[in-house]
């Protein structure tokens, strides 16, 4: 990844064609209208989204354009009624991935950060974080939606952190830490631990047992798999995660009973330890 929360170009098809611009005012104006009609809103959300980050005013272009948010709404709700059949197919993800990448785009913006999460718009991606199917299409949905939420918790605005904690985001990283990618289980990971950097973020991990040992035991089923499939990316967020938590007195006590026993193995560390040594692992 080219860092820890920007999703992968091939979560997107690439449709785009030289004589279709969006650098400049009248481009970028001209996409963002097409977003309206039933005919070019597919094709704008593509060239949007991949345009994303060329276009540093993006976000407030989108947020402050009459109807924009709303169509973008639209979108992700329209396949709601499928994430729990089979019905959810590819075309369709892709779709709601574009329009959840210009959320994306929309929650990155110090400009815009704060209206996104005053209209509560996170909590329409809850229900992407919350299937537990595995198939292709539901985890683009799931990648995406935590490429949202990972990028709230990276501005390490304490206004972001305190909306998420309240609207219960904790269960829903859990969710992807169990039945997620990789690439998934490793941006659920940073958020927990993103969120747990925050004095209140530690403190509401650990006031509550039930919650306390949900994680320790999310964290730990996930080292368990490390063994058989090594990633030395997904275990330096589980070991930061860890190491934050051992600096509550509470938590510590829980984790004296429950860190995982293959800490110790010395062919477990030194088998992450080669393969890390070949794939380096970037910071934070």
């Amino acid at each position: 990844m080219a860092s820890d929360l920007n999703l992968p170009e091939s979560l997107y098809e690439d449709y785009s064609t030289p004589d279709l611009p969006v650098h400049g005012p009248a481009s970028v104006a001209y996409w963002i209208q097409a977003l309206q009609s039933h005919e070019t809103k597919e094709r704008a959300l593509l060239i949007l989204s991949q345009n994303k980050e060329i276009r540093k005013d993006l976000a407030p272009l989108l947020w402050n354009s009459i109807g924009t948010i709303s169509a973008l709404l639209q979108e992700i709700i329209s396949v709601y009624r499928t994430l729990s059949s089979p019905n959810l197919t590819e075309t369709a993800s892709t779709r709601v991935s574009n329009a959840l990448a210009l959320f994306q785009c929309v929650a990155s913006h110090p400009e815009t950060r704060k209206q996104f999460l005053k209209a509560k718009l996170p909590l329409y991606l809850y229900p992407f974080l919350n299937t537990k199917d595995k198939e292709k299409p539901h985890e683009y949905l799931r990648l995406t939606s935590l490429g949202v939420i990972g990028t709230l918790v990276k501005s390490d605005d304490p206004e972001a952190i305190r909306f998420l904690l309240q609207t219960e985001i904790f269960p829903c990283c859990l969710t992807s830490m169990e039945v997620g990618s990789d690439l998934s289980k490793q941006v659920a990971t940073f958020i927990i631990y993103k969120i747990l950097l925050h004095e209140e973020g530690l403190k509401y991990c650990c006031v509550l047992a039930d919650r306390f040992f949900a994680v320790a035991r999310a964290l730990a089923q996930m080292t368990e798999k490390l063994v058989e499939q090594p990633s030395p990316r997904l275990l330096k967020h589980i070991i930061c995660c860890y190491h934050r938590l051992s600096q509550s007195p509470r938590a510590c006590d829980g984790l004296r009973c429950c860190l995982p026993l293959w800490f110790g193995d010395r062919k477990f560390t030194s088998q992450l330890h080669v393969r890390s040594s070949k794939t380096p692992i970037s910071s934070s």
